[in-house]
């Protein structure tokens, strides 16, 4: 990401005095329910300020812009994502428990970004602002990483480079697959997760 990019996605300051950390959480939790009520594109710096308890001049203290905003949120979705995905992969002792994990990882994922709808509406935002998609690339690149130094140890050296790209791009295309389903009936859905799922399963045999 050029640094122009960086900027207009980073928060003014960091907080450093509970006061200021309290401010900052009630700014993205206030935001992130208007999202959920009525979708990212409706929500306005203005109208954070106002049901944050705050004045607008509050919001741009420590956010320059709405990205800005959205930038955090999705920080703090990835750091209960990484968390998550740390528990599902310390249960890999061998290539026999990686096909779980993956499954468990996919149906984890689903089921967050199912039961919240502001979840799926950052999701797509995300996915709609170039720099922010850029951090969820980085982001799916650290949690792929996580995924692979706990199988590779399994694997022939000679085959890594090879099965940490797949796992990229296994991690990368699942959240295009989980928005695609979420856009379709019951039945419709689970047959999308589904075969994604088979098709994780083909490639991780081929190292297995």
């Amino acid at each position: 990401m050029n640094e122009a990019m960086r900027t207009a996605t980073e928060p003014r300051r960091r907080p450093k005095q509970d006061r200021s950390r309290e401010r900052i959480d009630a700014i993205l939790s206030t935001t992130m329910r208007l999202i959920g009520e009525k979708g990212i594109d409706a929500v306005t710096m203005k109208e954070v300020g106002a049901l944050a308890g705050g004045p607008i001049a509050t919001v741009y203290h420590y956010f320059p812009n709405k990205s800005a905003i959205l930038a955090m949120l999705y920080e703090r979705f990835s750091e209960v994502s990484r968390a998550r995905l740390a528990v599902i992969v310390a249960d890999i002792g061998g290539l026999n428990d990686v096909i779980a994990a993956a499954d468990r990882l996919l149906d984890d994922y689903y089921e967050r970004v199912a039961g919240d709808p502001a979840i799926q509406d950052l999701q797509n935002a995300i996915q709609a602002d170039k720099a922010l998609q850029n951090l969820d690339i980085a982001e799916t690149q650290q949690q792929a990483r996580m995924f692979c130094d706990h199988v590779e140890a399994f694997l022939a050296p000679e085959r890594r480079g090879e099965f940490g790209r797949m796992v990229f791009l296994i991690f990368q295309l699942a959240g295009g697959v989980v928005r695609m389903a979420l856009t379709q009936d019951e039945a419709e859905s689970r047959h999308t997760i589904e075969d994604y799922r088979s098709i994780i399963h083909t490639q991780l045999r081929q190292f297995l």
